[in-house]
């Protein structure tokens, strides 16, 4: 990679912008300031809202969107902006609850199903591929829904993987068997709990989130989705520390919401 191949803008929670050949996507686009979340007879506690605003990001090709039913990975000015922008490639649940005629322009894109999105002049293409992604413990799907992440790549391209909410080692090795090694991992962390699954884990651990980083052969990481909600259960420091203990320092990018950074 070089001259800017990538550049990732990291908003805040689980939001990010992706620059890639000429292309702009907004990842799971959270803008709500902070304030209580309820989820059914639960709720999720907001701490930090979003270092730019939807008007600041710009014209975007696509959102890329793990799965809307949850107010971290999509709130109520995150769905607003969905109605801006031409296009969503999320999950079929998302494209069912979402993509009513006339609202949101949501695709779905099933595990191992791909998109490719063509440049105004015919002569870039980045291909989207869905790829799984498992928000809990085994079994937990009913509970928690369906959730996506995907793997970007194209000709002369860095391959880039963006996890979404996943919990799941086992995922990890499926993508990284199916896709070979990529160049820059955006890895969902946090170790996130709430009651409903008790004391599992509904995001990557940081210690997971290393061995996810050895299991892709990533060249660069920058993690995300660690800050920001009372939910998650480690952080910053323990993302240091645990890529550290791996020999993966150099490959760790820590953001601060609103740093840009280049590949």
């Amino acid at each position: 990679m070089g001259d800017e191949a990538l550049a990732i803008t990291y908003v805040g929670g689980p939001t990010a912008v992706l620059e890639l050949a000429g292309f702009r996507l907004v990842v799971d686009p959270t803008f709500d300031p902070p304030g209580e979340y309820p989820i059914g007879a639960r709720q999720l506690t907001k701490l930090a809202g979003p270092a730019i605003g939807p008007d600041a990001i710009g014209p975007v090709d696509a959102v890329l969107l793990s799965h809307d039913q949850h107010p971290d990975n999509l709130d109520h000015a995150g769905r607003e902006y969905l109605a801006t922008v031409p296009l969503v490639l999320s999950t079929n649940s998302a494209a069912e609850r979402l993509g009513a005629p006339g609202t949101v322009p949501v695709m779905a894109l099933p595990n191992w199903t791909d998109t490719e999105l063509i440049g105004s002049n015919g002569g870039s293409a980045v291909r989207v591929t869905g790829v799984p992604a498992q928000h809990g413990p085994d079994g937990s799907e009913a509970l928690v829904g369906e959730v996506t992440g995907f793997v970007l790549a194209g000709d002369g391209l860095p391959t880039v993987y963006v996890s979404g909410d996943n919990a799941s080692l086992r995922v990890v090795r499926e993508i990284a068997e199916r896709t070979g090694p990529v160049d820059v991992a955006v890895l969902f962390a946090g170790a996130a709990q709430t009651p409903l699954v008790g004391d599992a884990h509904l995001t990557l651990t940081s210690e997971q989130a290393a061995e996810a980083a050895e299991i892709l052969g990533a060249g660069q990481v920058v993690p995300v989705h660690f800050e920001g909600w009372a939910h998650f259960t480690q952080g910053a420091d323990t993302l240091r520390e645990a890529f550290r203990r791996r020999g993966l320092g150099d490959r760790f990018h820590l953001l601060a919401p609103g740093q840009r950074i280049s590949f």
